[in-house]
């Protein structure tokens, strides 16, 4: 099956610089290979199907296919992570959020870390995600983050790093949980005789750190706060819903009295206690924040201040998603910890430093540019695969406005085998593994592995043509061998 694949250049996770099937993966290329690429093909268009009847599906919402719903394209080469590889990650996703939460409640409480000059107070406060609203607030548990999903890639040499962090309402957990649904299903050769970790048990973790916001009661009435139908994740939020058996609601089903939130129902009006929300915060309440705002509810903020109702995420974490302040995280660590980070950012520099902006405007054909509040693989400039008039453009845009912009190296992004019109090619991949934290934290085994389908793409965003895999965590510990021959 593999006779005519070549890796490319940095690491791929199958095979070695010498292409040889690295140890670890010799079981799962001996199954593929009893399957049969005919065979992998047929049940690869019939995954496909599944999905769709599944409804597993996302909305894109650009100006060029407005509206339009597609299933999140489904690879059905599983990535495989060793166990051993896999704890040491799960103690760097710890020790990360631990830090930022941290940080959350200094920068809306007594702002040491600034007064330190560990980050100018500047870059915080011009942020987008900044609410000052909230400064001089406690959160529940003293956590900010209850729910995260961390970007991690590996580089050309193997070494893990994180990309990203997304804190605000990170999404697709649900197509990790389905894609481990269709494998089974569709591949259930490929489980025999190795163990992999299982991830089914995600929504009742979830539900029961959500219920842990609500110290005043026994029983927590947990909802989830959705914009409706037309947001490009609605499947997520239904599916999610279903899955903890709670209510999926919209801001017109709930309404503020007396400092509490109560859900509309044909036996009256019912209390809640939990609120996992999957809108923004400039749209949870038109009283503090957008007064335009038709998906919140008004007095939710002042419900939430007064203790009688918790929402997952905090309103404010946004300014730890600022792609600027993640610049900062490896900082926050050793700051709030006294730790060294256990998993390295990418390096990055600053546009609003001059320094780093003139190294930046210099380079400009060998680093990928990013708007610091853009998502979505949005707002970027990948150096090597752009146009002299776009580095031209996004030079100018750095000039005019140098706070909205970081850069970073173009990493060589680890590659996975993959299935394309019937041919098997390497593709670069993400990780997004989902963390919570309530009274304790718990990490998903493994998490969502998103693939650059388009071939030599590094751009692994659903909305830019990427798809996803399933990611095993499996007893195996050996799939890091020396990439020599």
């Amino acid at each position: 099956m593999f006779t005519e694949y070549k890796p490319n250049r940095g690491y791929d996770e199958y095979f070695s610089s010498c292409e040889q099937p690295r140890s670890s993966l010799k079981p799962l290329l001996s199954s593929l290979g009893q399957l049969g690429l005919d065979e992998l093909n047929r049940n690869h268009a019939a995954a496909g199907m599944l999905l769709k009847r599944l409804g597993a599906t996302f909305r894109l919402n650009d100006s060029g296919s407005k509206g339009v719903e597609r299933i999140l394209p489904f690879d059905p080469l599983p990535r495989l992570i060793g166990m051993a590889e896999w704890q040491r990650l799960e103690e760097g996703l710890i020790q990360r959020l631990e830090a930022i939460d941290r940080f959350l409640g200094d920068v809306y409480g007594e702002q040491k870390i600034l007064s330190d000059g560990v980050i100018p107070r500047e870059d915080i406060e011009t942020s987008q995600g900044w609410r000052p609203q909230m400064q001089g607030f406690r959160p529940p548990l003293d956590k900010w983050c209850q729910i995260s999903g961390l970007d991690l890639v590996r580089d050309g040499q193997g070494t893990w790093r994180v990309l990203e962090d997304n804190l605000r309402c990170p999404s697709g957990v649900a197509y990790f949980l389905e894609n481990r649904r269709v494998m089974k299903r569709m591949f259930p050769s490929l489980f025999s005789g190795r163990t992999v970790q299982p991830i089914d048990d995600y929504p009742s973790h979830l539900l029961q750190t959500l219920r842990e916001l609500a110290p005043w009661t026994d029983s927590p009435k947990v909802v989830l706060l959705t914009p409706g139908v037309f947001n490009s994740a609605y499947f997520e939020h239904s599916y999610l819903a279903q899955q903890m058996g709670i209510q999926l609601v919209e801001g017109r089903d709930l309404v503020c009295q007396d400092d509490r939130v109560w859900m509309r129902s044909t036996g009256g009006l019912e209390p809640v206690d939990v609120i996992y929300r999957r809108i923004d915060d400039d749209f949870l309440d038109p009283a503090m924040f957008r007064s335009d705002s038709m998906l919140g509810v008004r007095g939710l903020m002042e419900a939430y201040r007064a203790g009688r109702v918790a929402i997952a995420n905090a309103p404010g974490t946004g300014v730890a998603d600022d792609k600027l302040i993640y610049a900062y995280v490896p900082e926050m660590i050793r700051y709030y910890l006294g730790e060294e980070p256990i998993i390295d950012n990418v390096p990055t520099y600053l546009c609003a430093k001059p320094d780093d902006q003139a190294y930046v405007l210099a380079h400009l054909g060998e680093l990928v540019v990013k708007a610091v509040a853009e998502a979505g693989g949005y707002g970027m400039l990948i150096g090597p695969h752009a146009s002299q008039t776009e580095i031209a453009e996004f030079a100018e845009k750095i000039k005019a406005n140098p706070r909205n912009y970081i850069a970073q190296p173009t990493l060589e992004l680890s590659t996975v085998p993959s299935l394309s019109e019937g041919e098997l090619y390497p593709c670069h991949v993400d990780l997004r593994p989902y963390i919570l934290r309530g009274k304790g934290a718990w990490v998903s085994p493994g998490g969502l592995t998103r693939v650059a389908l388009r071939r030599g793409s590094l751009v692994v965003n659903s909305s830019q043509g990427g798809g996803c895999k399933d990611t095993w965590i499996v007893d195996d510990t050996t799939n890091q061998e020396a990439l020599s021959c």
